[in-house]
Protein backbone atom coordinates (compact mmCIF):
# COMPACT_ATOMS: atom_id res chain seq x y z
CA UNK A 1 0.00 0.00 0.00
CA UNK A 2 1.81 2.96 -1.13
CA UNK A 3 0.70 7.04 -0.15
CA UNK A 4 1.64 9.81 -2.21
CA UNK A 5 5.18 11.23 -1.47
CA UNK A 6 6.59 14.70 -2.00
CA UNK A 7 9.28 15.44 -4.75
CA UNK A 8 12.15 15.44 -1.88
CA UNK A 9 10.96 12.06 -0.50
CA UNK A 10 13.85 9.06 -1.77
CA UNK A 11 11.54 6.43 -1.92
CA UNK A 12 8.26 6.03 -1.34
CA UNK A 13 6.17 5.93 1.85
CA UNK A 14 4.83 2.02 2.71
CA UNK A 15 4.40 0.40 5.81
CA UNK A 16 7.42 -1.37 5.95
CA UNK A 17 9.46 2.31 6.04
CA UNK A 18 7.52 3.64 8.60
CA UNK A 19 8.02 0.84 10.89
CA UNK A 20 11.57 1.11 10.01
CA UNK A 21 11.62 4.23 12.79
CA UNK A 22 9.87 2.22 15.17
CA UNK A 23 11.21 0.68 17.80
CA UNK A 24 9.18 -2.43 16.30
CA UNK A 25 11.18 -2.23 13.92
CA UNK A 26 14.44 -3.41 16.00
CA UNK A 27 12.61 -5.83 17.64
CA UNK A 28 12.01 -7.66 13.60
CA UNK A 29 15.09 -6.84 12.95
CA UNK A 30 16.80 -9.13 15.66
CA UNK A 31 14.20 -11.59 14.45
CA UNK A 32 15.75 -11.42 11.48
CA UNK A 33 12.07 -10.01 9.76
CA UNK A 34 13.21 -6.92 9.07
CA UNK A 35 12.09 -5.75 5.53
CA UNK A 36 14.79 -5.02 3.03
CA UNK A 37 13.25 -2.34 0.79
CA UNK A 38 9.77 -1.04 -0.08
CA UNK A 39 7.77 -3.41 -3.02
CA UNK A 40 6.51 -2.69 -6.04
CA UNK A 41 3.46 -3.93 -6.87
CA UNK A 42 4.80 -5.38 -10.44
CA UNK A 43 7.49 -7.15 -8.08
CA UNK A 44 4.54 -9.18 -6.32
CA UNK A 45 3.79 -12.14 -7.52
CA UNK A 46 1.49 -14.86 -5.35
CA UNK A 47 3.71 -17.11 -3.65
CA UNK A 48 2.96 -20.58 -5.45
CA UNK A 49 3.16 -21.89 -9.08
CA UNK A 50 0.54 -22.72 -11.58
CA UNK A 51 -0.57 -25.52 -8.50
CA UNK A 52 2.09 -27.87 -8.11
CA UNK A 53 2.29 -28.50 -4.80
CA UNK A 54 6.16 -28.92 -5.36
CA UNK A 55 6.29 -24.75 -5.13
CA UNK A 56 8.50 -22.62 -3.55
CA UNK A 57 6.63 -22.66 -0.27
CA UNK A 58 6.69 -25.52 1.97
CA UNK A 59 4.12 -24.69 4.04
CA UNK A 60 -0.08 -25.18 3.63
CA UNK A 61 -1.02 -24.27 0.96
CA UNK A 62 -4.25 -22.98 1.49
CA UNK A 63 -7.25 -22.41 -1.10
CA UNK A 64 -10.23 -19.90 -0.69
CA UNK A 65 -13.29 -20.44 -3.23
CA UNK A 66 -14.95 -17.91 -4.93
CA UNK A 67 -18.31 -17.72 -6.59
CA UNK A 68 -20.39 -14.81 -7.73
CA UNK A 69 -22.34 -13.64 -5.22
CA UNK A 70 -20.03 -14.32 -1.88
CA UNK A 71 -20.02 -11.58 1.20
CA UNK A 72 -17.08 -10.06 1.12
CA UNK A 73 -15.17 -10.22 4.65
CA UNK A 74 -15.83 -14.37 4.26
CA UNK A 75 -12.79 -14.78 2.25
CA UNK A 76 -10.91 -11.99 2.84
CA UNK A 77 -10.87 -11.75 6.40
CA UNK A 78 -9.57 -15.15 6.75
CA UNK A 79 -6.95 -14.35 3.76
CA UNK A 80 -5.75 -11.77 5.79
CA UNK A 81 -5.01 -13.93 8.83
CA UNK A 82 -4.01 -17.30 7.00
CA UNK A 83 -1.65 -15.60 4.40
CA UNK A 84 0.45 -14.61 7.70
CA UNK A 85 0.80 -17.93 8.55
CA UNK A 86 4.82 -18.86 8.37
CA UNK A 87 5.40 -20.54 4.92
CA UNK A 88 1.58 -20.62 4.13
CA UNK A 89 0.43 -20.20 0.47
CA UNK A 90 -3.11 -18.29 0.24
CA UNK A 91 -4.77 -18.14 -3.24
CA UNK A 92 -8.31 -17.23 -4.88
CA UNK A 93 -9.89 -20.07 -6.48
CA UNK A 94 -12.93 -19.74 -8.67
CA UNK A 95 -14.39 -21.95 -11.77
CA UNK A 96 -12.53 -19.27 -13.88
CA UNK A 97 -9.77 -17.08 -13.06
CA UNK A 98 -10.99 -13.03 -12.84
CA UNK A 99 -12.37 -10.91 -10.77
CA UNK A 100 -15.60 -12.38 -8.75
CA UNK A 101 -18.27 -9.63 -7.54
CA UNK A 102 -19.62 -9.99 -3.85
CA UNK A 103 -22.96 -9.91 -2.76
CA UNK A 104 -23.30 -6.28 -2.73
CA UNK A 105 -21.92 -6.14 -6.46
CA UNK A 106 -19.81 -3.46 -5.12
CA UNK A 107 -16.61 -5.15 -5.14
CA UNK A 108 -14.51 -7.80 -6.79
CA UNK A 109 -11.68 -9.72 -5.33
CA UNK A 110 -9.28 -11.40 -7.90
CA UNK A 111 -9.14 -15.07 -8.84
CA UNK A 112 -5.77 -15.97 -9.73
CA UNK A 113 -6.42 -19.67 -10.54
CA UNK A 114 -9.26 -21.96 -11.73
CA UNK A 115 -11.06 -24.93 -9.86
CA UNK A 116 -9.03 -27.01 -12.53
CA UNK A 117 -5.72 -25.01 -11.46
CA UNK A 118 -5.71 -25.36 -7.74
CA UNK A 119 -3.97 -28.99 -7.39
CA UNK A 120 -3.69 -30.50 -3.92
CA UNK A 121 -5.20 -28.64 -1.28
CA UNK A 122 -4.07 -28.79 2.42
CA UNK A 123 -6.98 -26.26 3.61
CA UNK A 124 -10.03 -25.41 1.79
CA UNK A 125 -12.70 -22.37 2.77
CA UNK A 126 -15.33 -21.66 1.18
CA UNK A 127 -17.29 -18.64 2.13
CA UNK A 128 -21.12 -17.69 2.56
CA UNK A 129 -23.26 -15.97 0.20
CA UNK A 130 -26.74 -13.74 -0.18
CA UNK A 131 -29.75 -16.06 -1.56
CA UNK A 132 -28.73 -15.49 -5.02
CA UNK A 133 -25.24 -16.55 -4.86
CA UNK A 134 -25.81 -19.13 -2.15
CA UNK A 135 -28.65 -20.59 -4.02
CA UNK A 136 -26.79 -20.93 -7.45
CA UNK A 137 -23.41 -22.27 -5.17
CA UNK A 138 -26.10 -25.29 -3.95
CA UNK A 139 -27.09 -26.11 -7.42
CA UNK A 140 -23.81 -26.04 -9.09
CA UNK A 141 -23.19 -29.82 -9.25
CA UNK A 142 -19.56 -29.26 -10.66
CA UNK A 143 -18.73 -26.73 -7.97
CA UNK A 144 -19.73 -29.71 -5.36
CA UNK A 145 -18.35 -32.48 -7.28
CA UNK A 146 -15.08 -30.41 -6.93
CA UNK A 147 -15.49 -29.22 -3.27
CA UNK A 148 -16.40 -33.32 -2.60
CA UNK A 149 -13.15 -33.81 -4.72
CA UNK A 150 -11.30 -31.66 -3.00
CA UNK A 151 -12.27 -32.62 0.64
CA UNK A 152 -10.36 -36.05 -0.32
CA UNK A 153 -7.30 -34.64 0.47
CA UNK A 154 -7.37 -32.13 2.73
CA UNK A 155 -6.19 -31.84 6.34
CA UNK A 156 -9.14 -28.91 6.71
CA UNK A 157 -11.99 -28.08 5.58
CA UNK A 158 -13.31 -24.96 6.50
CA UNK A 159 -16.79 -22.47 5.85
CA UNK A 160 -17.59 -19.32 6.66
CA UNK A 161 -20.79 -17.89 7.17
CA UNK A 162 -23.25 -19.71 5.04
CA UNK A 163 -20.33 -21.47 3.34
CA UNK A 164 -21.84 -24.46 5.52
CA UNK A 165 -24.83 -24.95 3.65
CA UNK A 166 -22.53 -25.53 0.82
CA UNK A 167 -20.25 -28.01 2.60
CA UNK A 168 -24.14 -29.63 3.90
CA UNK A 169 -25.36 -29.47 0.18
CA UNK A 170 -22.04 -31.53 -0.89
CA UNK A 171 -22.67 -34.10 1.26
CA UNK A 172 -20.10 -33.24 3.72
CA UNK A 173 -21.26 -32.80 7.01
CA UNK A 174 -24.14 -35.58 7.11
CA UNK A 175 -24.57 -36.62 11.04
CA UNK A 176 -21.63 -33.89 11.95
CA UNK A 177 -22.30 -30.88 13.96
CA UNK A 178 -21.79 -27.54 12.81
CA UNK A 179 -22.76 -23.56 12.90
CA UNK A 180 -23.58 -20.83 10.35
CA UNK A 181 -25.53 -17.85 10.07
CA UNK A 182 -27.85 -17.66 13.10
CA UNK A 183 -30.95 -16.72 10.14
CA UNK A 184 -30.11 -19.67 8.28
CA UNK A 185 -29.15 -21.96 10.91
CA UNK A 186 -33.38 -23.37 10.86
CA UNK A 187 -32.81 -24.23 6.97
CA UNK A 188 -29.43 -26.30 8.08
CA UNK A 189 -31.42 -28.49 10.52
CA UNK A 190 -34.76 -28.87 8.19
CA UNK A 191 -32.60 -29.56 5.33
CA UNK A 192 -29.54 -31.77 6.42
CA UNK A 193 -28.53 -34.12 8.29
CA UNK A 194 -26.56 -31.58 10.55
CA UNK A 195 -26.84 -30.31 13.84
CA UNK A 196 -26.71 -26.64 14.90
CA UNK A 197 -24.20 -25.35 17.28
CA UNK A 198 -25.00 -21.54 17.91
CA UNK A 199 -21.13 -20.66 18.75
CA UNK A 200 -18.64 -18.41 16.50
CA UNK A 201 -16.70 -21.66 15.44
CA UNK A 202 -17.59 -25.41 15.73
CA UNK A 203 -14.88 -28.33 14.84
CA UNK A 204 -16.13 -31.63 13.80
CA UNK A 205 -13.31 -33.59 12.50
CA UNK A 206 -11.83 -31.68 9.92
CA UNK A 207 -14.01 -29.74 8.97
CA UNK A 208 -14.45 -26.31 10.92
CA UNK A 209 -17.21 -24.36 10.14
CA UNK A 210 -17.50 -20.35 11.79
CA UNK A 211 -21.19 -18.37 12.17
CA UNK A 212 -21.46 -15.61 9.99
CA UNK A 213 -19.50 -13.26 7.74
CA UNK A 214 -16.67 -11.84 11.01
CA UNK A 215 -16.90 -14.90 12.59
CA UNK A 216 -14.56 -16.13 9.95
CA UNK A 217 -11.52 -13.98 12.17
CA UNK A 218 -11.96 -16.00 14.96
CA UNK A 219 -12.30 -19.26 13.19
CA UNK A 220 -9.09 -18.80 11.38
CA UNK A 221 -6.57 -17.45 14.24
CA UNK A 222 -8.13 -21.03 15.48
CA UNK A 223 -7.31 -22.23 12.48
CA UNK A 224 -3.72 -20.50 12.35
CA UNK A 225 -2.96 -22.27 15.95
CA UNK A 226 -3.88 -25.92 14.58
CA UNK A 227 -1.73 -25.32 11.57
CA UNK A 228 0.82 -24.03 14.13
CA UNK A 229 0.73 -23.67 17.40
CA UNK A 230 -1.15 -20.93 19.95
CA UNK A 231 2.06 -18.88 20.02
CA UNK A 232 2.26 -18.29 16.43
CA UNK A 233 -1.43 -17.88 15.95
CA UNK A 234 -0.66 -14.94 19.23
CA UNK A 235 1.38 -13.11 17.15
CA UNK A 236 -0.92 -13.64 14.28
CA UNK A 237 -3.38 -11.97 16.07
CA UNK A 238 -0.94 -8.82 17.33
CA UNK A 239 -0.07 -8.43 14.12
CA UNK A 240 -3.10 -7.81 12.56
CA UNK A 241 -4.06 -5.79 15.52
CA UNK A 242 -7.41 -8.01 16.17
CA UNK A 243 -9.20 -6.78 19.32
CA UNK A 244 -12.63 -5.90 18.49
CA UNK A 245 -14.23 -3.89 20.79
CA UNK A 246 -17.39 -2.64 18.65
CA UNK A 247 -19.64 0.38 19.78
CA UNK A 248 -22.29 -1.67 20.49
CA UNK A 249 -22.99 -4.82 22.07
CA UNK A 250 -25.55 -5.99 19.16
CA UNK A 251 -23.59 -8.87 17.29
CA UNK A 252 -25.40 -12.12 19.17
CA UNK A 253 -28.54 -13.54 17.32
CA UNK A 254 -29.29 -15.43 20.43
CA UNK A 255 -29.42 -11.88 22.68
CA UNK A 256 -31.18 -10.04 19.67
CA UNK A 257 -34.67 -8.65 20.30
CA UNK A 258 -36.94 -9.72 16.80
CA UNK A 259 -37.22 -6.03 16.16
CA UNK A 260 -33.36 -5.93 15.30
CA UNK A 261 -33.33 -9.34 13.82
CA UNK A 262 -36.15 -8.45 10.94
CA UNK A 263 -34.28 -4.75 10.70
CA UNK A 264 -30.78 -6.69 10.01
CA UNK A 265 -32.40 -9.22 7.69
CA UNK A 266 -33.63 -6.07 5.90
CA UNK A 267 -30.73 -4.09 5.41
CA UNK A 268 -28.89 -7.41 4.28
CA UNK A 269 -32.02 -7.97 1.63
CA UNK A 270 -31.62 -4.05 0.77
CA UNK A 271 -27.50 -4.06 0.04
CA UNK A 272 -27.56 -7.25 -2.18
CA UNK A 273 -28.33 -7.22 -6.01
Amino acid sequence: MTHPTHAQSPRPTTRRTVLRGTAATAALATAGLAATGPAHATDVHPKTDSGNSSSGSDGPRIGILLYDGYSLLDPTGPAEVLSRVPGASVTMLAERRGPIRTDTGDVAVLADRSLDEAGRLDVLLVPGAGNRGLIAAMQNRPLLDWIRETNRRTRFTTSVCTGSLILAAAGLLDGRRATTYWASAPYMEKTFDVTYVPERYVKSGKFITSAGVSAGLDMSLYLAARLTDDDTAKAIQLAVEYDPRPPFDAGNAQEASDDLKARALKILEDSQV
